[in-house]
């Protein structure tokens, strides 16, 4: 499908939201041209950056099942936590994109909305990074970033299409705890038309989200993790298509589907992952020469495979107490690697 003829068009809807309270931050909220299930779609992001600084390098940043975009910039939790204001801040920029089903992007039917659909999404963005579509620059280079589903999104991109320079795995690891992953989808998420919050998104049935109260056990550790911060998670929270996050856990993470990377490589997750650490998912997260130790077998050298846990901290790592060291660890091999 040949997208750049209404590109033009869709850039023209573009609209700008304000940096919130945010010094030397500027955002925008970008709609994109995307492939959907039976024509074009749109994708919605939102672009930070530095006030004022020309950036050359950008990470894409993808969320991962019943998140949006905001995963990254957390409405309702204070501005610390927000990963995208952070990395502006310190001067770098980051595009974080609403997945096809989520946010402000087009609301397609669930069934078709599969790992291999999503991948090409994203590579697609990539390609509008690099024209200049967002944000009028034309980025020489582009790390991927994701986290949980979206990490296994991001793998088999990367695999696929090798139009990244980087690629970063967050809350993924290549053996889920199944046990825990059939316990929290049995008692944990509910068709969204039974949601008392997201119900008005539609009727469609294989469309989930998480119970209210869920996400505490599922994405935190209570003890690294402030309740408010929960309770703002739990206000954002959006709908992820089943048969699409069934796809993205057989090809993108059970699967060795990262051994086509051949881009630098950084993995991270909270040491107190119960969906992808622990005795359940044959997975020692104590240490990062732990996990690196039980990973590597899952990339080619030209992965170079850095790993980082974060103590202390459960799936979604960037949203406990102790993320800002997190974002340093992830701001050191962004420098060593592209001199970001």
């Amino acid at each position: 499908m040949k997208l750049l003829p209404v590109v033009a068009a869709l850039l023209a809807m573009t609209s700008l939201a304000p940096a919130a309270n945010a010094t030397g931050v500027d955002c925008t909220i970008t709609t994109l041209p995307v492939s959907g299930p039976t024509g074009t779609a749109t994708m919605s992001g939102q672009l930070c950056e530095p006030t004022g600084a020309s950036q050359k390098t950008i990470q894409l940043l993808v969320h991962g099942g019943t998140y949006n975009r905001s995963y990254w910039d957390l409405p309702g939790a204070p501005e610390s936590y927000s990963y995208q204001r952070d990395m502006a801040r310190t001067g770098r920029a980051t595009f974080a994109v609403d997945r096809l089903g989520t946010g402000a992007s087009t609301h397609p039917s669930s069934l078709p909305l599969l790992i291999t659909l999503e991948a090409l999404n994203l590579h697609e963005v990539v390609q509008h990074l690099r024209a200049g579509h967002v944000g009028g620059t034309a980025y020489e280079k582009v790390v991927i970033v994701g986290h949980s589903v979206g990490s296994g999104i991001v793998a088999l991109e990367a695999a696929t299409y090798h139009d990244v320079d980087g690629v970063v795995l967050s809350g993924m690891t290549h053996m889920p705890a199944v046990p825990v992953l059939t316990l929290g989808a049995a008692l944990g998420l509910q068709p969204v038309f039974l949601d008392d919050l997201l119900g008005t998104l539609g009727s469609d049935p294989l469309y989930f989200t998480t119970r209210p109260g869920a996400r505490a056990g599922l994405f935190y550790d209570l003890n690294d993790a402030d309740q408010l911060v929960v309770d703002a998670d739990e206000a954002a929270k959006d709908e992820v298509s089943v048969p699409g996050m069934g796809t993205v856990a057989v090809f993108g993470i059970v699967l060795p589907t990262t051994y086509g990377i051949d881009v630098p490589v950084f993995n991270a997750v909270g040491t107190n992952d119960v969906l992808f650490c622990g005795v359940l998912a044959l997975r020692d997260c104590s240490s990062a020469n732990a996990l690196r130790a039980q990973e590597a077998l899952y990339y080619r050298p030209e992965a170079q495979l850095e790993t980082y846990v974060l103590p202390g901290a459960g799936h979604s790592l960037a949203l406990h107490r102790n993320a800002d060291a997190y974002r340093d660890a992830t701001r050191a091999w962004l420098s060593s690697k592209f001199g970001m």
